[in-house]
């Protein structure tokens, strides 16, 4: 004799429903809680690494706490270490290459955009190869090409490289935005008199805030961290960056490791700082021209 179970009521359903939902948001949270604490990890160790001194450093484990803490490696390399002329050095040399690149892209985005040439298609191709050729590869011709002028040894290489290199990928990301753009104010404008130069420095360029914003800060994240070129292009130490000033810890015979740590706390603070409070706005401009309308 067979016997059926009854089939679960609709109640029961939407009953089990939610249990399942917050099952899987409580994984999904503590998934990305071990995320997070597998990418704080690397902070925590620098920050303990530079208050440690060399024999803590070789004798004692990554993660631990360091005995006598030695929060004068931090005094040390900004007085000895010549850190506060190379910190400035940074800002000049970010800031400059960030407001040229973001000011230069932004002219050739909109002379691709809303303008009607024959040569456009050809110019943005051109500028998009720039993302298929790799930097280092580089290095050679940028160092005869700066000999030859007269710009080895100046920051005004270092800015220069950092524009060039940086512009596709910054037209790129302002091609999405600018395409968004509703041609009806450019319209209007023109028809109450606005100059093309108007038309761009005050409606244009105010509209596109947002993704210029992303622009700026991803080009300061990668024109503060680089080494390569400030390496090989620059030997003076009066124009020197963060990233190359941390060598002058390392000599032939010994090096001051928690020093080092010091050094690499404060160049990675402005970076830490600008993505804490401006992570939102990267991600704010870069979606500002995925949906029209």
């Amino acid at each position: 004799m067979k016997t059926t179970t009854p089939n679960a009521s609709p109640a029961i359903l939407a009953n089990t429903r939610p249990r399942k939902l917050s099952i899987i948001r409580i994984l999904l949270y503590i998934v990305l809680i071990g995320v997070a604490i597998i990418q704080l990890l690397p902070l925590v160790w620098l920050l303990l690494f530079s208050l440690k001194d060399n024999q803590e450093v070789f004798n004692l484990p990554p993660l631990a706490l360091p005995t006598d803490p030695k929060w004068e490696n931090y005094a040390k390399v900004w007085t000895e270490g010549n850190i506060g002329l190379y910190f400035l050095n940074s800002v000049i040399v970010t800031g400059s290459a960030v407001i040229l690149t973001v000011l230069l892209a932004s002219f050739v985005t909109f002379a691709l955009t809303r303008m009607r040439w024959k040569l456009s298609k050809l110019v943005l191709g051109l500028f998009m190869v720039g993302l298929m050729i790799p930097v280092h590869s580089t290095l050679i011709p940028l160092f005869n090409f700066f000999l030859n002028v007269g710009l080895m040894d100046h920051p005004l290489a270092i800015i220069l490289t950092y524009t060039a290199f940086n512009l596709p990928l910054t037209i790129m990301i302002l091609l999405g935005f600018y395409y968004t753009l509703p041609r009806e104010l450019e319209e209007a404008a023109i028809m109450d008199g606005c100059s093309i130069h108007r038309l761009f420095f005050q409606i244009i360029l105010p509209m596109t805030a947002p993704v210029v914003a992303t622009t700026a800060i991803i080009n300061m994240i990668y024109n503060w961290n680089e080494f390569v070129f400030v390496n090989t292009f620059i030997s003076s130490d009066k124009y020197k960056t963060l990233t190359v000033g941390i060598q002058n810890f390392i000599g032939q015979y010994s090096t001051d490791w928690g020093a080092i740590g010091a050094t690499l706390v404060i160049s990675i603070l402005p970076i830490l700082l600008a993505f804490i409070f401006l992570s939102n706005r990267i991600v704010e401009g870069i979606t500002a021209g995925s949906v029209k309308g």
